[in-house]
């Protein structure tokens, strides 16, 4: 029963502002809300399993929020509005095993276009024209699973190195994602995989532990996207006529490098965010972002 009383609470916010004060686009704007705890386990083999929930929103726009012509419209306004919940088993050697689903929408129903005229409004920033131009309301219905295992020498105190696949099916979002992960420690030994907050393993049934365990370490992980539906790009699955649709670029390299830290009841992270040309459209281009996240462990 000791293990269930553990949790973690934790924000993440996505945004362009975070790499630069000039860009506004594609991807611009995603926050995520959740909630994870430790589940009972019996299994040698396994570490630790744990059980999250979470809450979040997606906002995508063109290269410029000043779109009242359609003919600026290089990709289409769009919302992602969901709940997940996911499950997540940590192996003895270091691998990692998580299911998740998703269930939500998108369009004018996932509240984007108030949200970020109410965020733009608030910080004196451009008034956004377009969205009547937007991805029409759907329903989403996702699954995901991910896996990372580690390779390379099995005894390293500072550098480690991993490879990792995300395979994602739904009314939204269909790919899969395959790249290398490599840790470097800047601080001390790097906590294995299944104690370090990389993956969302940082809670414990041992409270000591939380005493014990520290990280600081910058990682980097270069990646290959095979994108198969985009319903933020293409518009709904079934029967849609959202006035501003692209077809999809299907092989992407996609990258993100940043900072974890790790002390006591905290996790935070900063990581700079690449994404290669995601349709097919003259003027779309590479872009970039930045990702802050803050979780406390409940001990």
């Amino acid at each position: 029963m000791a293990q269930q009383r553990n949790g973690e609470i934790g924000i993440i916010i996505d945004n362009d502002l975070f790499t630069s004060t000039v860009n506004d686009q594609y991807y611009t704007n995603g926050i995520e809300i959740f909630y994870r705890y430790l589940n009972h386990n019996e299994n040698p083999k396994v570490n630790k399993k744990t059980t999250e929930f979470r809450v979040g929103q997606y906002i995508y726009n063109p290269h410029t929020v000043e779109a009242a012509s359609i003919s600026k419209h290089d990709r289409p306004f769009a919302g992602y509005l969901f709940g997940e919940a996911g499950f997540a088993k940590f192996y003895q050697n270091e691998s990692v095993l998580k299911l998740g689903t998703q269930l939500g929408v998108i369009g004018p129903n996932s509240q984007a276009e108030g949200f970020q005229k109410l965020f733009h409004k608030a910080f004196g920033y451009k008034d956004v024209e377009g969205w009547n131009y937007q991805i029409h309301n759907g329903i989403a219905v996702q699954g995901s699973l991910f896996y990372s295992k580690k390779i390379g020498p099995k005894h390293t105190d500072k550098i480690d190195y991993h490879i990792q696949g995300e395979a994602n099916l739904g009314t939204v979002f269909t790919g899969i994602t395959v790249g290398p992960l490599a840790r470097i420690s800047l601080k001390k030994t790097l906590l294995p995989v299944y104690d370090s907050g990389l993956y969302g393993a940082s809670l414990n049934a041992d409270k000591a532990k939380y005493k014990e365990q520290s990280e600081f370490y910058f990682y980097i992980n270069p990646n290959l996207n095979v994108q198969v539906y985009d319903a933020t790009i293409q518009g709904r699955l079934f029967n849609d006529n959202s006035p501003v649709t692209y077809n999809l670029v299907p092989l992407r390299f996609n990258g993100e490098a940043g900072f974890r830290y790790r002390k006591d009841h905290w996790n935070l992270h900063y990581l700079f965010v690449f994404r290669s040309k995601e349709l097919r459209n003259d003027r779309m281009e590479n872009y970039f972002y930045g990702s802050i996240g803050a979780t406390y462990l409940l001990y």
